[in-house]
């Protein structure tokens, strides 16, 4: 097919809270009319819950452990595997981002050469905090972030605002162009700071909304990996009733406000009568835990944590529901699809595949999905398969962990040592195989990070600079 595409991205956005995916307290009217004229995805997952591999999974169609993308001090440069940014810039098309990258500098040659209202890792470097692994004390800043709720704008929905407003302008711009364009527009909401515009927060009554799963202490998840990211976040001693819900009305503000600024830009979509030839795809980087077993943030392999919303739309794309797994990295092949580029050699060794095909099939219940996790707040990696209905966690020194996600949606049942599932089990260790041996997996990022925490100055000088609550909007 060729047609224009449109990529719209938020950040740390779980589908539990968006209407298209069930929740009807959740505020996203722009989404969910837009959802309702597409295919929504709904066993989609991000290749690893934090951003920077995240969105160079996205960009490169490959895993971070082939790309070395492991975490938020490992920006992608553009050199170690080529972007569908360079694929498209090679026929002829720019490429045009909008909004949020976190890739390491504008001036790198990472095939995106037209980046309005950029905002890429801080000072090229990112976060070494993240690569410290089990000698990261504690990082209290994360918990209160969770329990700083204010109604206020913040840098953060400043910067949302001026996205959407180039993004509107860009789009505007493009009607009198014949030629196919391709766009990402990228949000860094609902992404903590829990500060909200007023009158977002105000939609919002926080007795009313929902509690958050195994929120008790007494009901925790107490696998060793998970007690370490809690401990790790400053979250052992639980947060109060009323501390929970308000941290849970911020989000629900900041899902609205972010849904609010796509509906800017899919308004100036139609209003420049490009509707009818473009292809629209929204999803996010990764989820985000709620409260979940008293956690917040992301970087577990829980499904608040790793899965996130994906929704395609536009000419020839079928209404309805997609249970096909699928990750970001599925997204290199699609643009390649939508804008009818020429094949590469390369494409054969991708492991994605188009979403415009995937939408168009029967589901595929032997797809598999994978995901892992490299970085701040873990001791080790964590592996991820989901197929089917099945979802295996492969945590390196500490027990493996299998859910039935069809009767156990939220993951409270873990069957790995029951004998009625070992076959189960065995085939999941198989695909998991298939992709990757994650001991050494393990051992090869966590030399590469020992190594570039030393070539920094050691653990001392990473620690000089704490783990950021949230990257700044400038970049430094």
């Amino acid at each position: 097919m060729s047609a224009n595409f449109l990529i719209l991205m938020s950040d740390q956005h779980t589908p539990a809270v968006y209407g298209a995916y069930g929740n009807r307290l959740a505020r996203t009217p722009n989404l969910d009319r837009f959802a309702g004229g597409g295919t929504t995805f709904d066993a989609a997952y991000c290749n690893s819950p934090i951003c920077v591999p995240s969105r160079a999974a996205m960009a490169t169609g490959r895993y971070v452990h082939t790309t070395g993308n492991y975490d938020n001090a490992s920006p992608y440069l553009g050199s170690e595997a080529a972007s569908w940014g360079h694929r498209a810039e090679s026929a002829g098309i720019t490429a045009t981002t909008i909004g949020k990258l976190h890739y390491r500098a504008v001036e790198d040659e990472t095939g995106f050469s037209d980046q309005r209202v950029p905002l890429h890792v801080r000072d090229g470097v990112g976060d070494l905090f993240h690569a410290l692994r089990d000698r990261q004390p504690p990082a209290y800043q994360l918990r209160e972030a969770v329990l700083d709720v204010r109604a206020e704008e913040s840098s953060y929905s400043a910067f949302d605002r001026s996205v959407a407003e180039e993004a509107s302008k860009f789009l505007h711009d493009k009607a009198a162009d014949d030629t196919p364009w391709l766009c990402k527009v990228s949000f860094v909401t609902p992404h903590y700071p829990f500060v909200v515009p007023e009158e977002y927060l105000d939609l919002y009554d926080p007795d009313s909304l929902p509690t958050p799963v195994r929120n008790s202490p007494e009901m925790w998840n107490g696998h060793p990996a998970v007690d370490i990211y809690r401990t790790a976040c400053g979250l052992d001693e639980p947060l109060s009733e009323a501390q929970t819900r308000e941290a849970v009305r911020a989000y629900y503000g900041l899902v609205t406000f972010m849904d609010a600024q796509v509906g800017i830009v899919l308004d100036a979509l139609r209003d420049s009568g490009q509707w009818e030839d473009t292809v629209v795809l929204y999803l996010s980087d990764h989820g985000e835990l709620l409260g979940t077993d008293g956690l917040w943030f992301k970087g577990t392999m829980g499904e608040m944590s790793v899965r996130v919303p994906m929704v395609l739309s536009g000419p020839g794309i079928a209404a309805g529901v997609c249970s096909t797994p699928v990750t970001l990295v599925d997204v290199f092949p699609t643009v390649v699809d939508v804008m009818n580029l020429p094949e590469h050699d390369a494409d054969r060794t991708l492991p994605g595949r188009s979403l415009v095909e995937i939408a168009a099939l029967p589901a595929d219940t032997d797809r598999v999905a994978f995901s892992e996790y490299h970085s701040a707040n873990s001791h080790s990696g964590l592996f991820m398969i989901r197929q089917g209905r099945w979802k295996y966690i492969h945590c390196v020194g500490f027990p493996e962990q299998l859910f039935d996600l069809e009767s156990d949606p939220t993951e409270s049942h873990d069957l790995a040592s029951d004998p009625d599932h070992a076959a189960v089990l065995e085939h999941c260790r198989k695909a998991l195989s298939d992709i990757c041996d994650p001991e050494r997996v393990d051992d090869e990022v966590r030399r590469a990070q020992d190594l570039r925490v030393a070539e920094y100055g050691g653990v001392g000088k990473v620690l000089e600079k704490p783990l950021m609550a949230y990257s700044p909007t400038s970049g430094s």
